[in-house]
């Protein structure tokens, strides 16, 4: 296992920690030869390297090196370069300080078909089982939103994401950390076009319920007394809600009752309670 002390903050080695943001990194190109994204703390390098994925690098301060390394041999990750150095150098290296003691770039997985997680071939937690309950963001603009919402996704008990492509890149590292590396665990892909959600959704019997403040939308907690097998949950933009074409593919719109003149919570805190809901 290669571990090697930082002597210069210029190293290209170290590019990936240093001088790419999230886009750069998604990007990937001839001079990475993937995709990747960062990960931050031991426990998000664990579930990680547990879901499969594959590290690139690690960067530790020196107080977390010997767990890092085991970690990353434990995985079988023996070639994996970790630099390391004082937490004063590495927080100037990064612009921040490592509280959580390493951060580490991977390979961005592939992604499953949209078809593969409707036919319910999801994992969580490397367990195989039958998606019943979906989770649709669309253009959620605030990753540390879409990291919340996975987090509940993963803990409370839905089977899957689909994640609009005008929505927040869940790989991105605020993302991740706020999900508490959830987002390594849940199977997740990208959603086309309502014009052909929709029907996909349908065709995989999924009733397709938008969280919404309209003038129809029922109660939750009455949709959830009888709420079909499997169920598809939309959930909006922080601003706009819902676009047009989301709330006319709906079966169903649902909203949580509120009161003492508050008309709605933040679509992460929306998520939770909806899922909770929904979910046996």
């Amino acid at each position: 296992m290669p571990v090697a002390s930082i002597g210069d903050l210029g190293d290209p080695r170290l590019d990936d920690f240093t001088r790419r943001t999230d886009v750069d990194l998604r990007a990937g190109g001839k001079t990475r030869g993937s995709s990747l994204y960062v990960a931050e703390s031991l426990i998000v390098l664990e579930r990680a390297l547990r879901a499969g994925h594959q590290p690139r690098a690690a960067l530790a301060v020196d107080s977390s090196v010997d767990a890092v390394v085991a970690l990353l041999l434990e995985h079988g990750a023996v070639d994996i370069p970790v630099f390391t150095g004082p937490e004063d150098v590495l927080a100037g290296l990064t612009g921040y300080a490592l509280h959580r003691g390493v951060v580490a770039s991977l390979h961005r997985p592939e992604q499953p078909t949209l078809s593969a997680v409707l036919a319910g071939d999801t994992v969580l937690a490397g367990t195989a089982h039958s998606a019943r309950r979906l989770v649709i963001i669309e253009n959620v603009a605030d990753p540390t939103n879409v990291g919340a919402i996975f987090r509940s996704v993963a803990g409370i008990g839905a089977d899957a994401v689909l994640v609009t492509e005008s929505c927040a890149d869940p790989f991105y590292r605020r993302a991740i950390r706020v999900s508490m590396g959830t987002v390594l665990q849940v199977s997740w892909t990208r959603a086309p076009g309502w014009d052909a959600l929709g029907p996909a959704l349908h065709a995989a019997g999924f009733a397709t319920v938008a969280l919404a403040l309209t003038p129809e939308a029922v109660s939750l907690r009455s949709y959830a007394a009888t709420a079909p097998d499997r169920v598809a949950l939309v959930l909006g933009n922080e601003a706009a809600g819902l676009s047009a074409e989301a709330l006319a593919a709906a079966d169903v719109h649902v909203q949580v009752p509120m009161r003492h003149g508050v008309d709605s919570l933040n679509v992460a805190a929306a998520a939770a309670v909806a899922i909770y809901a929904l979910t046996d």
